[in-house]
């Protein structure tokens, strides 16, 4: 149906582009819809042939960067891009302006097996840009190329993780053991949050050390990078103290309960606001432990944008000055 529907919307743009009169092309799309609606019947409405017309717009634009030099002789509209998910999912791809963030979502769509629901949830959530933020340049690019890649844990991390589906209004006073509770009731949805490979094991994992007993909030294990994954909950500021519990809980399960032949343990604590400088004083350099901000709406994606692209240009002059 992709591929109909990119021929059908490259037909329109060709009579379209023999006139220069801007009522002509309304013709062709209304003339057009009568006579498949004729021999075909429906689905071939005048909003149909417009979405179509769009779609080759967008599609064509992003196959030129894709075409061979070998190919470079041949018309735009010889090298079609290769459509790897439905159209529903692409009436939703088509109205994403950045390219980068259209092929991650369309990477993901495919290889996640995304409802449309789901990748419309992805998509309002700003999930390339919430990955971007905890990447460099490199890892950005990857996005783009490969999707969202796990092989070190800094890899699993969103900025912020969004959890506006467990109902919490955030001008509401909530305690830690409330946003727990209300994690657990939602933890399908928590778990599709977090991300690739995560298994939940259990909340409020008590252990035993020196006869005093400890809990840690949630315990996760990720199958892609083999290591547990151990969560704290804050509703207030971050502290030192914080971080220097997180340190304890990781260091135990790395002496007493991975095995072997598994990766280090990861500590993160999730909280409404981080201070990078903080953690960074408070922790090791090598210390598998991180600090992520969680928001109880979805954030502007405009807000997330304007900080992509300060990032971006951020790094752009750090490089030019080592240079």
């Amino acid at each position: 149906m992709a591929y109909t529907y990119y021929k059908v919307g490259m037909y329109i743009m060709e009579d379209e582009q023999k006139s220069e009169r801007a009522a002509y092309g309304k013709a062709i799309i209304r003339n057009l819809s009568i006579r498949l609606t004729k021999r075909y019947g429906k689905g071939w409405s005048v909003e149909t042939l417009k979405k179509c017309r769009y779609f080759y717009r967008v599609y064509s634009a992003d196959s030129i960067g894709s075409t061979v030099q070998t190919q470079s002789e041949k018309k735009v509209h010889d090298v079609d891009p290769k459509f790897i998910v439905g159209w529903n999912q692409y009436q939703i791809l088509m109205r994403i302006d950045n390219p980068d963030a259209r092929r991650f979502y369309e990477i993901e769509c495919a290889q996640q097996n995304w409802s449309v629901r789901h990748l419309q949830r992805e998509v309002a959530s700003s999930l390339y840009e919430r990955l971007a933020l905890s990447r460099d340049k490199e890892g950005i690019m990857r996005l783009a190329t490969e999707g969202q890649t796990i092989e070190k844990p800094e890899d699993v991390l969103k900025n912020p993780l969004s959890l506006e589906f467990l109902g919490l209004k955030p001008d509401a006073s909530y305690s830690e053991t409330k946003l727990e509770h209300a994690i657990i009731a939602k933890m399908r949805d928590f778990l599709l949050e977090l991300g690739k490979g995560f298994l939940f094991e259990a909340e409020q994992k008590r252990f035993t050390f020196d006869e005093d007993n400890y809990f840690v909030d949630l315990v996760f294990y990720n199958r892609l990078l083999r290591c547990y994954c151990l969560i704290d909950l804050k509703v207030d500021k971050l502290s030192h103290q914080d971080l220097g519990q997180m340190q304890m809980y990781v260091n135990y399960y790395d002496r007493f309960v991975k095995l072997p032949d598994e990766k280090p343990t990861i500590g993160i604590l999730l909280c409404p606001k981080k201070n990078d400088a903080m953690v960074e004083l408070t922790l090791p350099k090598d210390a598998n432990i991180y600090a992520t901000e969680y928001s109880l709406y979805l954030p502007e994606k405009a807000v997330l944008q304007r900080k992509l692209q300060e990032w971006i240009n951020e790094f752009e002059d750090n490089q030019e000055e080592q240079q």
